[in-house]
């Protein structure tokens, strides 16, 4: 990523606030050919098992399609008989001295007030969950070497040939329509020459790909069928930490495996789960998520689908992470009627201003760069030629309010930014040398990978 030349902030503070910074979270896609790749996943493979690196954030998400159904056998401990007969004599003799005891229901049941309510769920909603297979050729590329007349003249017949490899990925979906319309991740169609959709009675057909949108995670795929199951849909903005939850999806290409537990948060935002090239505030639950419940739904008491099952954080349990229906709605409607979704881009890198990274800058920079505030988002880069940079926005500026709402943090620039109409001005007051400066910038659409 090049920083912008500044008359009033010289090259030379500009590397050191960034080398000091390094990992502040930027708009959207800062600069499209830094993307880095994608790792392989842990699932032999599996193509579509990625992680996502946050900016300098110590956390690695693993979304949740596989490549390969692998079973992982953990350890168990068996108790000798002896033992558990022993434990049982005891249990027995504290039994009949010990008063009775009030039996606390698990929070699963005690939130729902029924004990049997995930039967009901599954009963009710299960035929409209589904498998969803892709599948994508990749063909390797003959380096250019190879392709230089002398190099041709050497080696004769010898040269090499382009070869091709098919990676498949596996995931899961929810009917919507009817007619045959299925919400499911975009990272399980991404790239794929093929989808195959797979109903719960055996029924398989050919899927087509409405859109997909890779900031928010959202995709739409059409089948060629009628008559067909649906979800009801929940309204995602009133839920509440600590409601029952149902999750079900195909995990490691088990067919609609059912979990369920509570809403551990929500608002949880993507810089919070180290996916900081999306724009959702994630709902956290205990669910068991695992690979291949990416597209699933999660779904409340009444069997209404609140939240599309999405990522995980390698390595840890009980830490699952879905996107707000309310969220994967708005997405699908634009995607239905555009194929795609624009999403309002500035062009900047920025970090949550705090006092102890302005004591930082001040040890740094000394009083090169003057930054007289505590709080406000610092920003720490300006994309050269990006609607930030044409506005006039410098680094070193530190936003105090968007759109006349006051902002404190990165998260908050994010939605008020996105929650911007492309091609409108949104008006910014930013602090420079200790002065509040107006600055209106028009948002552009977001580049996508591979735009220049």
């Amino acid at each position: 990523m090049k920083i912008i030349n500044d008359d009033s902030a010289p090259k030379k503070i500009e590397k050191e606030a960034r080398e000091l910074l390094a990992g502040s979270e930027g708009d959207g896609v800062i600069s499209p050919n830094e993307v880095p790749p994608l790792p392989q996943s842990p699932l032999r493979g599996g193509p579509k098992s990625t992680y996502l690196f946050g900016s300098g954030l110590r956390h690695r998400l693993w979304m949740l399609s596989y490549g390969l159904a692998v079973v992982f056998l953990g350890s168990c401990s068996l108790v000798p008989a002896k033992t558990f007969q022993a434990r049982q004599s005891d249990t027995q003799a504290q039994k009949t001295t010990e008063p009775d005891s009030v039996i606390t229901l698990p929070p699963i049941i005690s939130s729902s007030g029924d004990p049997n309510f995930v039967v009901k769920v599954v009963q009710n909603v299960g035929p409209a969950v589904v498998q969803i297979d892709s599948s994508r050729t990749i063909t390797s590329r003959i380096p250019d070497r190879f392709n230089d007349p002398s190099f041709r003249r050497f080696f004769g017949g010898a040269i090499p040939q382009p070869r091709e490899r098919v990676e498949r990925g596996s995931g899961s979906g929810f009917i919507i329509k009817s007619s045959g319309q299925i919400l499911t991740n975009s990272h399980v169609v991404d790239g794929a020459d093929r989808v195959t959709v797979t109903l719960k009675d055996g029924r398989t057909f050919d899927g087509e790909v409405l859109g997909e949108d890779a900031v928010t995670d959202v995709a739409v795929i059409q089948i060629n069928a009628n008559n067909l199951p649906t979800l009801a849909v929940g309204n995602s903005d009133a839920l509440q930490p600590g409601e029952a939850v149902v999750a079900i999806g195909n995990p490691l290409g088990l067919n609609n495996t059912v979990t369920s537990g509570i809403i551990s948060a929500t608002g949880r935002s993507s810089s919070d789960i180290g996916a900081s090239d999306k724009r959702v505030d994630y709902i956290q639950t205990d669910a068991a998520i695992n690979p291949g419940n990416s597209g699933g739904p999660l779904l409340n008491v009444r069997g209404q689908v609140i939240a599309m099952n999405t990522a995980i954080i390698r390595g840890a349990q009980g830490l699952g992470f879905a996107i707000p229906i309310n969220t994967v709605q708005r997405i699908a409607q634009e995607l239905i009627a555009n194929g795609k979704v624009d999403h309002p881009y500035l062009g900047v890198q920025m970090v949550t201003l705090t006092p102890e990274i302005k004591e930082r800058i001040k040890n740094k920079a000394g009083d090169r760069l003057n930054i007289q505030t505590d709080d406000g988002v610092l920003l720490v880069d300006i994309v050269p030629r990006s609607p930030a940079s044409t506005a006039g926005l410098q680094v070193g500026d530190v936003i105090k309010s968007i759109n006349n709402q006051p902002v404190t943090k990165i998260e908050q620039v994010q939605k008020l930014v996105e929650g911007s109409k492309i091609g409108t001005k949104l008006p910014i007051e930013v602090e420079r040398n200790g002065q509040i400066i107006q600055i209106a910038v028009q948002p552009a659409p977001l580049p996508v990978r591979g735009e220049e």
